[in-house]
């Protein structure tokens, strides 16, 4: 198998190579941080033409995860778009897109810093979701069993230089990777991972296998 299985708070989960997180008991699929509108957003504020193929990519992954798993709940961990205004700069193709992947199964945009508002797509509008001893929200707080995003975890590959995205999971939380094709990355370095960690975290790295490894400590 490609995936990787864990517990937190006793609820069972699987990280997905593709930075999904799968939860049976719930029949629900998790994905953080889509960005989607990245390129749009940039060349709207920016006035830098960025090549404006992450929409696809991005949800030709997630279509994938979805044909996989046949989740009877979709939960998007916030940031699914770069901004508000990028939500209406998808194209007719792209919105269809995403109607016929909310059909016949719940969806929960939850709010995250770069979309903190409803957009005028299908499914329900939440600050944060809950699944048996779970929470799941967009920046992780205190809280014990929280599932978050925001941080968009990388582990940097030594000799290459390159981060690959990962999912970080002490006893208390777990931080998801971002999904968007067009996302950068925190190096596990950072402060606020070393310091929002504990000391025996797991990093999940994403790629062709869900491969956990030792989270570097500073």
């Amino acid at each position: 198998m490609n995936t990787y299985d864990f517990t937190l708070s006793g609820t069972a989960l699987t990280a997905m190579p593709s930075g999904a997180l799968w939860m049976p008991d719930c029949r629900a699929l998790c994905v953080s941080d889509l960005h989607l509108g990245k390129s749009d957003r940039i060349a709207r504020r920016a006035g830098r033409m960025v090549p404006p193929y992450e929409n696809r990519a991005t949800l030709e992954k997630l279509d994938a995860d979805i044909a996989a798993t046949a989740p009877a709940t979709v939960i998007c961990l916030g940031d699914s778009f770069d901004d508000l205004d990028a939500a209406g700069s998808l194209t007719p193709d792209e919105t269809l897109w995403i109607t016929r992947l909310q059909a016949g199964r719940d969806w929960v945009w939850i709010e995250g810093n770069h979309d903190p508002g409803p957009v005028a797509l299908g499914g329900s509008h939440k600050d944060e979701w809950t699944c048996g001893g779970l929470a799941f929200r967009h920046i992780a707080t205190a809280a014990t069993g929280e599932v978050s995003g925001h941080y968009h975890p990388k582990l940097t590959l030594p000799g290459t230089g390159r981060g690959r995205a990962c999912f970080l999971v002490d006893a208390a939380r777990l931080i998801m990777p971002a999904y968007g094709a067009y996302t950068g990355g925190l190096n596990l370095g950072a402060p606020v991972l070393q310091s929002l960690m504990a000391p025996k975290t797991l990093a999940i790295l994403t790629g062709r296998k869900a491969l956990p490894v030792p989270m570097p400590r500073t």
